[in-house]
């Protein structure tokens, strides 16, 4: 059948979807409808400001523009380079701005702590940077709670992680927190230990990973040694320092107080050490191939024992708060004590550790393989001291460790020329406090040797070292009895002779230490008042202890001659380290002459403290008491120190009281301590009877003012009521005598200040009142004394003055005006006024010897002298220096104001200090000047036949 045409005329009859164009040869052809314009079109675009720019005005930005806000956007990105710089910004930023870290410091550790766990290694190195050298240092002293609980989520976690390098990154991580914040431990010390021996027992990476394990034993060393060790630091310095933290917010304790909290501690290190032992027997194969021992492998070798020995250390602590079976008092032969150590662990440490002991290859050594071997030993024989506190070691396995410590100390190790002695004594320093228990529980041999090395250590260590600090401290164990420490038989020659080197050793140490080392100097005093403590009487030891005087000599001081003197380092020491030396000198049990005399030169010096000045007094008082000074050598100390003390200024008269720059007023407290010493020192009267001819004998060698004062008060407080002097005494005390009174009051000064004329007033009766005294006890003395004042005007002599006199000797005027001071103070004492009534005689002929001297113009000097009637109670003498032309009166009566027959002579102008009525008196003046006149104002009469006086120049006499 043939189709139909209609079909076809349909099809023709179609659009057509895409129409193709014919395009000659050779032309361009148009770009496509969908092609992009590359052209590129530029404008200049001017603003005023970026507004950028202006909103970053004031911010804190880092180097790149970038604010704390967007670097810690930064620190997240996908990028590890990028989150590396932005950590870099962020430690920029708070080095530029480091108020920034103070005010977002929580904000910071939120975002910072996410990167602990961070893949790229580089990442997580420079955050260990970043926290280490600013954030950590900067937020230390903030409150450490809240910002400890934000890193230790995140430590946590990433000591979790499936990555090696991570896990042992956030080990190093927590070792950082650590160093700058110990609480941490206590707070999350049972998980840390838990992850601790997790990371340990996967020993798969030891071999590769040395350097990251070696970080992370690092930080368990740190972790371990936070824990307490020795009662005494726990009670003493820890329990301290926690009582000044409590006042913190949020504070934890760095060590749980309570024993459950010690208990989950205990635990964990029971579970521990079993794994550090079979970490550390990775390693030994590394001994006995051929191989030399690397640093990295080294390393984590002394930390895998260090963890231990501090793990053993803490059980030895907790043994001892245990109770009355203290570690310190179990002896090892008594069988092992396994309270806190429990039968698991010691096996292990006995067999697996101490039996590879010594560690020594098999190849031959190099100097530093030899160095590190003998440091892995030394750790060993502490880890094993330590363990035999509380158990038996096989006797054996004892011979070898106490052969390795007496090598050691010695110096005899396997190749002793190329170790040091410095190193040698480095090391020392760990095995040292273990000798005194070694050698009280070892036998006799064993001791001996163990002895001999010691002390050989002792000696040949250098005087400023840490190994004879450790010496000393281990001498003061055997020594001196303590709880738990045998002490050991007297009666053994050998030992006795050990015991006796370290007691001679210890004063010359004291001098080649000298005062560069004061805490050296203050170990080995207080070791030597140890022994004086403990030193039984007429032993060896306290024979010894004595004999420690004799080179102490030169510790004080040395008298080269009278005026050289060379002090010893006792000068320049510490107050606690003198408090040391002075206390010693109480158990001399006989205090030699030699010894005090050193002392008191001592107190001489102008650089000792008063403080110790009366210590010694008070020290070397109570030793004489206790019969350990001859009271001869006691009375002597005294007197060395009234006759020699040096006061300075030489001014007695001091315008302001409490000078600074006056050791005066200690040297008054000096005089009455003595004097109150010898005061309750006996009999008053043997004590002034021992006294007094050597206080005469010292006076007479003229000594200054306050030397002399100081010596004659005390005479008078052993003196009674009539005087105990002999006839001789007296005779020779008033000669010299006068040049004192005349030295005190040629010293008062020319002052009318009413402010300051009370403290001159007391000065002038501290110093006149011994003479005083003594003219009360003894008339006889008194008229000596004036006869003297007599001797001394009329013969134009000059007294016995002090070696501070400011007279000269040929100043004879001086010391006229000073008898005349010295006459009107005596006629102000009410006692000695009514004394001098019966001395008349002598006063007038004081006087007349006075008008004598004026009248044969011998003296460039005029002098004034009034007489009521015949009483001689009254008297005032005034005097002109010639050469300045200026009279002075001192007037004194006790009846009125009143001065009569008085004779006045002298130049112009002519001055009357104080205000009084002249009846019958006579001035004599020069004659005026051309064109000049002298005016005299008389007061009026009351009766007319009164006479008011006369005026006289040298040719004319007026009558008034």
């Amino acid at each position: 059948m043939v189709r139909s045409k209609v079909s076809s005329k349909k099809q023709q009859n179609r659009g057509v979807d895409f129409k193709k164009i014919k395009r000659k040869i050779g032309r361009k052809l148009p770009p496509p409808k969908n092609a992009t314009n590359t052209e590129i079109k530029s404008k200049a675009i001017i603003l005023p400001e970026q507004s950028v720019a202006s909103e970053r005005a004031g911010l804190a930005v880092s180097k790149k523009g970038l604010t704390l806000k967007e670097l810690l956007q930064q620190t997240s990105h996908h990028n590890p380079k990028i989150r590396k710089d932005a950590l870099i910004g962020v430690r920029d930023l708070f080095l530029k701005y480091p108020a920034e870290l103070k005010l977002h410091k929580y904000a910071v550790m939120e975002k910072l702590r996410e990167r602990i766990s961070d893949n790229d290694r580089v990442v997580r190195e420079t955050l260990y940077q970043l926290l280490k050298s600013v954030v950590f240092p900067s937020c230390k002293e903030d409150n450490q709670g809240p910002f400890i609980s934000m890193m230790m989520a995140y430590i946590f976690n990433a000591m979790t992680h499936l990555a090696v390098d991570v896990r042992l990154m956030a080990f190093k991580f927590f070792d950082l927190l650590v160093q700058h914040y110990p609480s941490s431990f206590s707070l999350y010390a049972e998980k840390i230990l838990e992850n601790y021996k997790d990371i340990l027992q996967k020993n798969q990476f030891y071999l590769q990973d040395k350097g990251k394990l070696k970080n992370a034993l690092a930080g368990l060393v740190r972790c371990l040694s936070l824990l307490p060790c020795k009662t005494r630091e726990v009670d003493s310095s820890l329990e301290k320092n926690l009582s000044e933290q409590r006042v913190l917010h949020a504070f934890e304790p760095d060590l749980p107080e309570d024993p459950a909290g010690f208990d989950l501690i205990i635990k964990k290190l029971r579970d521990l050490v079993p794994v550090l032992i079979s970490c550390f027997h990775e390693f030994i194969p590394l001994v006995h191939g051929t191989m030399h021992l690397d640093a990295q492998s080294f390393d984590c070798m002394l930390y895998i024992l260090q963890s231990i020995d501090l793990a053993v250390r803490f059980f030895v602590y907790r043994t001892a708060k245990s109770g009355p079976g203290s570690c310190s008092s179990i002896h090892p032969y008594e069988g092992p004590d396994t309270t806190m150590w429990d039968q698991d662990v010691s096996p292990v440490v006995l067999k697996k550790l101490l039996a590879i002991f010594p560690l020594n290859p098999r190849h031959g050594l190099s100097g530093k393989d030899d160095a590190r071997y003998f440091i892995l030993n030394v750790v060993i024989t502490v880890i094993f001291l330590h363990s035999s506190e509380w158990n038996c070691p096989p006797p054996d396995l004892l011979e070898i460790f106490l052969e390795f410590i007496e090598n050691a100390l010695s110096g005899k190790t396997s190749s002793a020329a190329e170790l040091s002695k410095a190193f040698c004594e480095k090391h020392l320093l760990s095995l040292l406090p273990f000798i005194p228990k070694i050698v009280s529980r070892v036998s006799r041999n064993w001791r001996l040797r163990i002895l001999q090395a010691f002390t050989e250590a002792f000696k040949d260590s250098n005087p400023e070292s840490l190994v004879k600090l450790a010496c000393l401290s281990a001498i003061e164990d055997m020594l001196v009895p303590r709880h738990g420490i045998p002490s050991f038989d007297a009666s053994d020659p050998e030992i006795l002779g050990h015991e006796i080197t370290w007691i001679r050793e210890l004063p010359l140490l004291l001098i080649m230490l000298g005062d560069e080392h004061p805490s050296h100097s203050k170990v080995v005093l207080h070791l030597q008042l140890c022994l004086g403590q403990c030193a039984l009487l007429n032993s060896a030891v306290a024979q010894e202890y004595d004999n420690m005087q004799y080179p102490l000599l030169e510790f004080y001081c040395t008298c080269l001659d009278e005026r050289s003197m060379h002090y010893g380092p006792f000068i320049k020491l510490s107050r606690d380290s003198q408090e040391l030396s002075v206390c010693c000198l109480y158990y001399f049990s006989h205090l030699d002459s030699s010894l005090l005399k050193s002392i008191a030169f001592c107190c001489l010096c102008d650089d000792l403290e008063p403080f110790m000045l009366f210590r010694i007094i008070e020290v070397l008082h109570s030793a004489y008491k206790a019969g350990h000074v001859q009271i001869a050598d006691h009375i002597s100390f005294f007197i060395t120190l009234l006759s020699r003390f040096r006061v300075f200024p030489e001014e007695i008269y001091q315008v302001v009281e409490g000078d600074k720059m006056s050791n005066r007023g200690i040297f008054k407290s000096v005089t009455s301590v003595v004097s109150s010493c010898l005061l309750h020192m006996g009999e008053d009267s043997l004590v002034f009877q021992i006294l007094e001819e050597l206080l005469l004998d010292l006076i007479s060698l003229r000594p200054p003012i306050d030397n002399i004062c100081a010596m004659l008060r005390v005479l008078l407080l052993l003196d009674s009521r009539p005087t105990r002097l002999s006839e001789q005494s007296i005779v020779n005390l008033s000669n010299y005598l006068l040049g004192y009174l005349i030295d005190v009051a040629s010293s008062i000064p020319e002052d009318d200040d009413k402010s300051t004329s009370s403290i001159l007033a007391n000065t002038c009766h501290y110093y006149l009142r011994p003479c005083f005294l003594l003219f009360a006890r003894s008339e006889k003395f008194l008229k000596n004394t004036l006869d003297v004042m007599g001797s001394f005007i009329a013969e134009n002599g000059s007294p016995p003055l002090s070696s501070n006199c400011i007279l000269n000797a040929n100043d004879h005027t001086t010391g006229i005006r000073a008898v005349v001071e010295i006459l009107i103070l005596m006629h102000k004492d009410v006692k000695i006024l009514r004394i001098l009534s019966s001395f008349k005689s002598e006063i007038a002929n004081i006087l007349q010897n006075m008008l004598l001297l004026q009248a044969s113009k011998a003296m460039n000097m005029s002098y004034v002298f009034y007489k009521n009637g015949e009483n001689m109670e009254n008297g005032i003498c005034c005097w002109q220096d010639g050469d300045s032309g200026c009279v002075k009166s001192n007037y004194y009566n006790l009846q009125d104001d009143k001065v009569g027959r008085c004779l006045l002579r002298g130049g112009m102008p002519l001055k009357i200090a104080l205000a009084v009525i002249f009846q019958a008196c006579n001035i004599v003046a020069r004659m005026p000047m051309a064109g000049q006149f002298i005016a005299v104002t008389a007061q009026y009469r009351d009766t007319p036949d009164e006479v008011t006086g006369s005026f006289y120049t040298e040719l004319f006499h007026f009558g008034y």
